[in-house]
C-alpha cells in the first residue's frame, strides 16, 4: 500500500506539522517575553554610563567605539553625549531625535517607555567625566536582542524542547486513544464472535473519521454480517432438511418393511419399486438444497460467460417436452424478438432457473391445458415469461412463494419440495436480476424472471 495515499498517513503527517509550528510560534513568543522581563529588572543605567565614561577616559572616541559595539552585541545601542552632541554616532528614532534636545537639557537621570504595548526603554543618565565635564548617556535598550546571542539561542532552545515534550506529548495521547479506540473496539468484537456471538458489530467507533482503521471496522461488519447470514442460512437448511427427509424416510421404512413381510413377489416388487422412487426422490431433494446452499454462499467456483438467453429458454422447453406430453399439455414457444438477447451468467444455475420454472408451470396445469413460455427483450432486461393455466396462488401467498420448502393451499395438486421456485429466486438475484410472480387476469399464474442484458 502506497503510504502517500494513506488518510492515516497525512492526518498524522498534518498534526505533526500543526505542532511543530504552534511550538516555534510558541516558544518565540514566550522567549521573547522572557527577555523583556530580564530586560526590565537587570539593566542598571547608572552603571552603564560609569563604564561608557570610563571607556572614553582611556580610549577616547576609539574606545567609546569599542563599547558600543560591545553593548550593541547585548541588545543595547548607547553612546555619550557632551554638549549636546554625541560623541559617537548613534542611531535613534527620529521621534527620540526630536525630543532628545529638551531631555538633555533638564540633565536629570529619565527612563521612557515612548511606545505603549512595545518594551523599549530610552534612558539619558548624566555622567561626570575624569576631566570634570559635564556628559550623559544615552541609550536605547531593544527587547528582541537584549541578552547575547548564545544566551539568548539557549533560552530558545529549551522553551522549544519543553514545550515541544509537552505539545507532542498530549498530541501523541490524543493520536494513540484515537488510534487505540477503534481497535479496541475491532478487538472486543472479534472475542465476542469467537465466543460464538456472530451479532457482534464494531459499529465504526472512529466517528466521522474515514481513514484506513475506519474502513477497516466497516469491512469488519461486513465480514460478521455474512459470516452471521451464512451460519444462520446452513442452520436454517439443516432444519429444514431435517424437516422435509422425516416424513420420506419415515414413508422408505415403511414400504421395505412391508416389502419384508410380503409373501407375494409381485406385492413385493412393487413395494420396491415404490422405494425406488423415494429414493429418487430424496436424491433430488437433496441436490436442490445443496444448489441452494451453494448459491446462499455466493456461487463459489460458478464462471460465468456470455450467453444467449433466448437459446436457454428454448432448450428449457425442449427438455420439458417429454413431461409435458405425459400430462398432455401444450408447451407452446415464443421469441418476440428473433435474435439472440445475450446476458452474463453460469450455465449450469440458469438452464437449473428456466427448467424449474417451466416444471413448476406444468405440474400446476390440468392436463390438455396449456403452458406458455416467451422471451423479450426490454429496457436492458431480458426476461423470460412463463405462464400456466393452473388454478393460480391465493393473493395473501404470493409474498411467500419462493420462500424454500413453502407449499401453498394448491401444494396438493402437485409433488414437490417447496424449492424450485425458492433455487429460480437465489439464480436472478446472483446474477444482478429479479423474478417476480402474480395472478394473471384469466387464471393461471404468470412468473417472469428478468436479467441484466450484457453490454455489447
Amino acid at each position: 500500500m502506497n503510504p502517500f495515499k494513506s488518510s492515516l498517513y497525512w492526518r498524522l503527517l498534518l498534526w505533526f506539522c500543526a505542532v511543530n509550528l504552534l511550538v516555534l510560534v510558541l516558544g518565540g513568543f514566550l522567549t521573547r517575553r522572557f527577555v523583556e522581563y530580564t530586560t526590565a529588572v537587570e539593566i542598571d543605567w547608572a552603571a552603564l554610563a560609569q563604564s561608557a565614561e570610563q571607556a572614553y577616559d582611556q580610549g577616547g572616541p576609539a574606545g567609546l567605539a569599542d563599547w558600543s559595539s560591545q553593548q550593541r552585541h547585548e541588545g543595547v545601542e548607547a553612546t555619550l553625549f557632551q554638549d549636546g552632541q554625541p560623541l559617537r554616532p548613534v542611531w535613534l528614532p527620529p521621534s527620540i531625535l526630536a525630543s532628545l534636545p529638551g531631555m538633555l537639557a533638564t540633565n536629570r537621570s529619565l527612563v521612557l517607555r515612548p511606545w505603549r504595548g512595545l518594551l523599549m526603554y530610552v534612558a539619558v543618565e548624566p555622567v561626570v567625566g575624569a576631566d570634570g565635564r559635564q556628559r550623559q548617556l544615552v541609550a536605547i535598550s531593544r527587547t528582541r536582542t537584549r541578552l547575547p546571542p548564545q544566551a539568548r539561542e539557549r533560552i530558545l532552545l529549551a522553551v522549544q524542547c519543553a514545550l515541544s515534550l509537552l505539545f507532542i506529548g498530549l498530541v501523541g495521547w490524543w493520536v494513540a486513544r484515537s488510534v487505540a479506540k477503534p481497535v479496541q473496539a475491532l478487538r472486543a468484537a472479534a472475542q465476542r464472535m469467537a465466543a460464538g456471538e456472530l451479532s457482534a458489530r464494531v459499529d465504526h467507533p472512529g466517528g466521522a473519521a474515514h481513514d484506513e482503521l475506519a474502513q477497516l471496522a466497516g469491512d469488519f461488519d461486513a465480514m460478521a454480517e455474512r459470516i452471521e447470514a451464512l451460519v444462520t442460512h446452513d442452520r436454517r437448511v439443516l432444519q429444514d432438511l431435517s424437516h422435509e427427509l422425516r416424513s420420506p424416510l419415515a414413508r422408505l421404512q415403511l414400504i421395505i418393511d412391508l416389502a419384508q413381510r410380503s409373501a407375494d413377489p409381485v406385492a413385493a416388487e412393487r413395494y420396491f419399486r415404490q422405494a425406488e422412487q423415494e429414493i429418487a426422490r430424496l436424491d433430488r431433494m437433496t441436490g436442490d438444497m445443496l444448489a441452494l446452499s451453494r448459491m446462499e454462499g455466493g456461487l463459489p467456483g460458478m464462471e460465468r460467460e456470455r450467453l444467449d438467453f433466448a437459446e436457454l429458454a428454448h432448450d428449457g422447453v425442449r427438455q420439458a417436452a417429454l413431461e409435458a406430453d405425459a400430462r398432455r399439455i401444450d408447451l407452446q414457444w415464443r421469441h418476440a424478438a428473433g435474435g439472440p438477447i445475450d446476458v452474463v451468467g453460469t450455465p449450469v444455475l440458469l438452464e437449473r432457473a428456466l427448467g424449474n420454472l417451466i416444471s413448476n408451470a406444468i405440474k400446476y396445469s390440468p392436463e390438455g391445458s396449456r403452458v406458455e413460455v416467451s422471451v423479450q427483450a426490454a429496457g436492458g432486461q431480458a426476461e423470460c415469461l412463463v405462464r400456466d393455466q393452473g388454478p393460480g396462488v391465493p393473493e395473501a401467498e404470493l409474498g411467500s412463494l419462493f420462500r424454500p420448502f413453502f407449499r401453498g393451499s394448491n401444494a396438493a395438486r402437485a409433488e414437490g419440495h417447496g424449492l424450485g421456485l425458492a433455487i429460480a429466486q437465489r439464480v436472478a438475484r446472483a446474477h444482478g436480476g429479479e423474478i417476480l410472480a402474480r395472478n394473471a387476469g384469466d387464471g393461471g399464474l404468470e412468473v417472469r424472471l428478468r436479467l441484466p442484458v450484457a453490454a455489447s
